[in-house]
């Protein structure tokens, strides 16, 4: 039946697009919880930690003395609304087409309940059948489809907090560095990418922006960016090899530039407000992904270099 099912999706592009498309409105919805919960869960977790350490025995007797703190996981509590605390039920957790159905506000209390939701649902819909229909029924498209998914949690989680989780980062990290010596390179495919430069990759990437912070630190007496970059282009690194590593930094140093500076001249953004780096490198990671070496082809020849 499986065999049956990869001639099927291998005859049939679109098709595969399609049940890609459907299976990226399902992760979409997960993903939204991973970009709402995740970051409560560390800040609970970085609490208690540092609670322990700056007072033990008053938190030994504490906990002793005390309800312990309501479980809050990927899973649990059930998903409810802020406004009135109302259940979500199955049929109100069906990835767009539940918000549309709704009218973009909660079943209970009629509290307006954010678009960005379905957008994320769609995005990560529309970014996966974009995958799928580039790269085809396979291995690349099953590795790129795992890259793109951590991409957008990271991007949402680093927009709402300036925040780009370990537990994210460091197992796309090492999951490119397994694919890499596990899989290997793949005859007509561009991923994985070789051992040799997933292992290179991973290390230009993380020593790199470590050495551009800590140059940008000592000019300045700022820090520039944070640990979790570092971690991000290792991961990026790990996935593309260390030769596309130079079209990721430039177009993301490119798009963030331009970004802020419209923010700061359109907008009235302050000039001292830290912006998030993660989401440009995450959407310069994903078009180099996607198109790394076309692009370097292109600017290759258009620059005379190569004929």
């Amino acid at each position: 039946m499986l065999n049956d099912l990869a001639a099927l999706y291998l005859g049939s592009p679109l098709l595969f697009s399609g049940s890609v498309f459907v299976l990226g409105l399902v992760i979409g919805s997960f993903l939204n919880v991973v970009i709402y919960r995740l970051p409560i869960m560390l800040e609970r977790e970085w609490r208690s930690q540092a609670s322990e350490i700056l007072s033990p025995a008053d938190t030994v007797t504490a906990a002793a003395t005390s309800t312990p703190p309501a479980r809050f996981t990927l899973s649990t509590p059930r998903s409810a609304c802020p406004a009135c605390k109302a259940p979500i039920t199955a049929w109100q957790n069906i990835p767009v087409l539940s918000w549309l159905l709704l009218g973009g506000r909660c079943a209970a209390c009629k509290a307006k309940i954010s678009m960005r939701y379905p957008l994320v649902e769609l995005a990560t819909a529309g970014l996966s059948a974009w995958v799928a229909w580039h790269f085809g029924f396979g291995v690349a498209a099953a590795c790129a489809l795992f890259v793109t998914w951590a991409l957008i949690a990271l991007t949402g989680i680093d927009i709402d907090h300036q925040l780009l989780p370990d537990s994210i980062t460091l197992p796309l990290l090492w999951v490119g560095l397994l694919a890499a010596v596990a899989i290997g390179p793949i005859a007509g495919s561009p991923l994985p990418v070789s051992a040799r430069d997933a292992v290179i990759g991973a290390a230009a990437g993380y020593v790199s922006l470590w050495l551009v912070f800590h140059a940008f630190r000592l000019v300045t007496g700022k820090e520039g960016m944070g640990y979790g970059d570092f971690k991000l282009f290792a991961a990026l690194g790990a996935w593309l090899g260390w030769k596309l590593l130079p079209l990721v930094i430039l177009l993301s140093a490119a798009t963030g530039a331009l970004l802020g500076i419209f923010m700061i001249v359109l907008r009235g953004r302050d000039r001292a407000a830290p912006m998030p780096f993660g989401p440009y490198l995450a959407a310069a990671g994903w078009l180099a992904l996607m198109y790394g070496e076309a692009l370097v082809g292109g600017y290759m020849r258009v620059s005379g270099l190569k004929p």
